[in-house]
């Protein structure tokens, strides 16, 4: 059961339950939420936003990450969306504080999700972490997974090549194989049983992942807790929409929705991904939020 958290008081105000969702990430890494929309939530018709013009997000530095999350949801805003889930941990990490204060409609990220599944499934109180550099930077999981008053202990590994591998459509093989195993080297001689894949793309990795950490190791893709949370949220404010008349959703990037389109059917296989549309939001201004 989750905490009240005070981003869950914010009323759905003004909305209609026919708006959509809004969803965004990096690149292709947030389908792995969009699906889990899809099947806790089938009526629910979904906004998505890709950056992969700017992907991956891991090595940049926090005030353009909170400039890119601003911009994008400020479209996502424009585009009628009734809520939000931030499904990039890095900007979950980094930017969602800004955001929640900035707007007023419910935003929701992948970080306390998934430290709340973690800490349901470990038994021996070792928790790794794996994720970009700048969500390991920001160490938002480990003072998430630190709060809850248990004992626990949290090992945490920055794994820069994930991401891209993901982008390319390259989920198997000797190669990822190589780069998973020198990723979590370290977490398994800690004795981790219990492993959060802190970043949306990482999913797609899950089976290789699974493979080398062993069936010793839970594996935690905070997706599917996150949309419980948007399903609560959603209810509490009468904003689920009802089993009919939904339409179709829409798909938007940054860079080529050719290469996301490709990517992504790979991915999930949904054939609507070809409707895929380059959007130009600007994201000149580098302003630094205060």
């Amino acid at each position: 059961m989750f905490r009240k958290k005070k981003h869950l008081d914010k009323e759905l105000k003004a909305v209609l339950p026919v708006q959509p969702v809004g969803v965004f990430d990096s690149g292709v890494g947030g389908l792995t939420v969009a699906r889990e929309i899809t099947r806790q939530l089938p009526a629910e018709t979904i906004i998505y936003f890709g950056d992969t013009a700017h992907v991956p997000y891991g090595s940049r530095p926090v005030d353009e990450l909170i400039h890119f999350a601003d911009t994008i949801v400020g479209f996502l805003i424009a585009r009628g969306a009734k809520a939000i889930v931030d499904a990039c941990n890095t900007t979950s990490a980094v930017a969602l504080p800004y955001l929640r204060q900035k707007y007023s409609i419910p935003i929701i990220g992948v970080i306390e999700p998934g430290v709340e599944a973690a800490l349901q499934a470990t038994k021996n109180g070792r928790i790794g972490v794996i994720a970009t550099e700048a969500t390991i930077a920001s160490d938002a999981h480990r003072r998430a997974l630190l709060s809850r008053g248990k004992e626990v202990q949290v090992f945490t590994r920055a794994c820069p090549p994930f991401v891209p591998l993901v982008e390319a459509g390259i989920v198997a093989g000797p190669r990822v194989e190589g780069v998973v195993a020198e990723c979590l080297e370290s977490l398994l001689q800690a004795g981790i049983d219990t492993l959060i894949l802190g970043c949306t793309h990482y999913p797609f990795l899950a089976p290789v992942i699974q493979d080398l950490a062993g069936p010793g190791v839970t594996l935690v893709d905070p997706a599917a807790a996150t949309v419980r949370e948007l399903k609560s949220v959603l209810a509490a404010g009468g904003g689920l929409r009802g089993p009919h008349g939904s339409r179709a959703h829409e798909f938007y990037v940054s860079g080529d929705p050719r290469s996301f389109n490709e990517v992504g059917f790979k991915l999930i296989g949904w054939p609507e991904l070809a409707g895929t549309r380059k959007l130009a939001l600007d994201f000149r201004e580098k302003g630094t939020p205060g």
